[in-house]
């Protein structure tokens, strides 16, 4: 079964004259991983409009990945067909009403210029009277009820709106634009509530989190993996959604799955004694992946991993007391999961006026959320080691690590294959 918690051997002093070379392995292994995702992020489903109004109706453009599209079997980059199919998705589904009468499209929409992964539609709305307008959007909400769009309106003082299932239409009093406190917009609230749905619906990010406290003996280590990750992803968070830093999507969420499986991966090897075999096996494996030149992660992504995940292991295995490393590696990690967490507000290019409360709230949420988690989890993790022993702990964690592990390792080469 191997060694529980509080049976782990300790090693010995004589082994440390080696750890400094291996401490600079992993920082700089950390550090490839770091600026090769940063310069090649979470699977929330969404997509983005702006809308600009003027007397008889609104100029209307609408974004969407192509990722996205493929829930209803559309590709608009094989065909003419398939793209007028999309863009008659996008207006049937993304509709104004002004008063109590549509607006509608006197002509078709027309494709526009967009960056790779992307489709960009533009049309124009026009409306048979004055009032109030409202924007509803059903878009994909029929295959993905957890879909979230984002509608700007576009003035003199621009301001924003989540649609959602739940709240899926906007209504915008008849005044100008340009009097925008009129024009009622997502509050910091909406944000925070959004960052807390949006961890609590992020089954990768909430693995990692479990990866984490399954090995968690002391609420003092809970706290350090806590802050470690919460720190570093809020940092990145902050930097790709100010666009001081540009994610590659889907290196970061193979990344993300990457980071699963090699927690899980730690737990059992340190459970079971801190043999050689298990550290040889995932290093192997990534190295054949760089040669292969494996899915859409770079070469040099995979020998920044294979580096990190050497000098960890190394040093994991030098190690008398091994929480102080997972706190670095929840670190490590955690800023590869904030490129991920700000994939929902990266693509809104938020003015900063909006920006702030939106980043701050939308943080807050993400933070309350893990939290939520960690308090209901680990108490039950240390209910089961107190009414049952160390060899049922043992054999939770093992199983536990085990599924983590499966999931994290799906995750990481589905994406790399996406």
């Amino acid at each position: 079964m191997g060694a529980s918690r509080a049976e782990l051997p300790r090693r010995p002093a004589t082994r440390s004259s080696g750890r400094a070379p291996c401490r600079i392995g992993l920082i700089v292994g950390a550090l490839c991983l770091f600026v090769a995702a940063s310069a090649s992020a979470h699977g929330r489903s969404v997509s983005y409009s702006t809308w600009a109004f003027d007397q008889t109706g609104a100029e209307v453009r609408a974004r969407i990945s192509r990722l996205e599209l493929t829930r209803l079997a559309l590709d608009p980059t094989t065909s003419q067909q398939q793209s007028d199919e999309v863009g008659r998705l996008l207006v049937l589904t993304l509709q104004l009403r002004s008063g109590d009468r549509p607006c509608g499209a006197p002509g078709d929409p027309v494709a526009l210029p967009a960056e790779t992964g992307w489709v960009v539609f533009g049309w124009r709305l026009e409306c048979p009277q004055r009032g109030d307008r409202t924007i509803t959007s059903r878009l994909l909400l029929d295959v993905a009820p957890s879909h979230l769009h984002f509608a700007r309106v576009v003035g003199e003082h621009g301001v924003e709106r989540v649609l959602s299932e739940a709240e899926p239409s906007w209504l915008i009093k008849d005044e100008p634009i340009s009097a925008a406190p009129n024009v009622v917009g997502s509050s910091f609230g909406s944000y925070l509530g959004l960052g807390v749905e949006h961890i609590l619906s992020g089954w990768d990010h909430l693995a990692f989190v479990l990866a984490l406290l399954l090995l968690a003996a002391t609420v003092r280590e809970v706290a350090a993996l806590v802050t470690g990750f919460t720190v570093a992803h809020s940092v990145t968070l902050g930097l790709a959604v100010l666009g001081v830093v540009h994610p590659d999507g889907r290196v970061v969420e193979a990344l993300i799955g990457f980071s699963i499986t090699l927690v899980a991966v730690e737990n059992s090897w340190i459970l079971s004694g801190r043999g050689r075999i298990i550290p040889w096996i995932a290093i192997g494996s990534l190295v054949v992946f760089a040669i292969a030149g494996f899915g859409v992660v770079p070469r040099g992504v995979f020998v920044g991993l294979g580096l990190f995940t050497a000098c960890h292991f190394a040093l994991l295995g030098a190690a008398e007391r091994p929480a102080r490393l997972r706190t670095a590696v929840a670190f490590a990690f955690g800023l590869i999961h904030g490129f991920g967490f700000a994939g929902v507000l990266a693509e809104m290019a938020l003015p900063s006026d909006r920006l702030v409360p939106a980043l701050l709230g939308f943080n807050l949420g993400v933070e309350l959320g893990q939290l939520a988690v960690v308090a209901v989890a680990w108490p039950v993790l240390r209910l089961v080691a107190r009414s049952f022993g160390s060899g049922v702990e043992s054999l939770v964690v093992e199983v536990g690590s085990a599924a983590v592990c499966g999931l994290g390792l799906f995750w990481f080469v589905t994406r790399s294959l996406s």
